[in-house]
């Protein structure tokens, strides 16, 4: 199938900058959609998994990977073209495709119906934008430049998880146990909140690692 289609989809206004909300979406159960099922889409598709989304793939062809995926029921894959029902019920669609044309088409329809959208490698095109994430468990840093610098963002990425390393991860789920455990507690709010900010301390990460090393016999 063949789009013929001439849209012009307005970018914001010259000198002005784009303000970007930053959160984290909570996308379990949610219908997701990729468009495009190459290299780019497979990452995607696995980035939508993670966060154990309803994944549905629409691409004439398709890599192992998501192949695998459909063949065991992880996702959904149609051996087509992009349709424009494809959009029905469907929470955001992140497009991977080579084609400017179809590219557009999906934009703007996904605009029109107010489905979420991200067009691969083109931030014009973008609802929302891919960050550069550092992970540690339920510790989540997100990295963006409004898809100005992706190679900076990854950069950053990279001398941040330098600076929080994997201990990270145990820690963060050490304070969620404690944290509860005080908030079960009949202890003045201003003293509970100042006891959770000193667990969170830099001071008490480094007690915590000094005393996970002297458990392990290292000095």
């Amino acid at each position: 199938m063949q789009w013929r289609v001439s849209l012009r989809v307005d970018s914001e206004p010259d000198g002005e900058a784009m303000t970007l909300f930053p959160m984290f979406l909570k996308l379990e159960g949610r219908s997701c959609l990729v468009v495009g099922a190459g290299a780019v889409g497979e990452s995607k598709v696995r980035s939508l998994l993670d966060a154990e989304a309803r994944v549905h793939v629409v691409a004439p062809r398709a890599g192992d990977a998501v192949k695998e995926w459909a063949h065991a029921g992880v996702i959904t894959w149609e051996e087509r073209s992009f349709e424009l029902s494809d959009l029905d019920d469907t929470f955001l669609v992140i497009v991977a495709t080579s084609s400017p044309v179809v590219n557009e088409f999906v934009f703007h329809e996904s605009r029109r119906r107010g489905v979420l959208c991200n067009i691969v490698d083109d931030p014009e095109r973008c609802d929302f934008y891919y960050p550069a994430v550092v992970r540690r468990g339920q510790f989540q840093i997100a990295i963006s430049t409004g898809g100005q610098s992706p190679a900076l963002a990854q950069r950053v990425r990279r001398e941040l998880e330098e600076q929080f390393g994997p201990d990270y991860a145990d820690w963060v789920e050490e304070l969620g146990r404690e944290r509860q455990e005080l908030l079960s507690t009949d202890l003045d709010p201003d003293h509970r909140r100042q006891l959770l900010h000193a667990l969170a301390s830099q001071q008490s990460f480094e007690a915590k690692q000094s005393a996970s090393r002297r458990k392990r016999g290292i000095s």
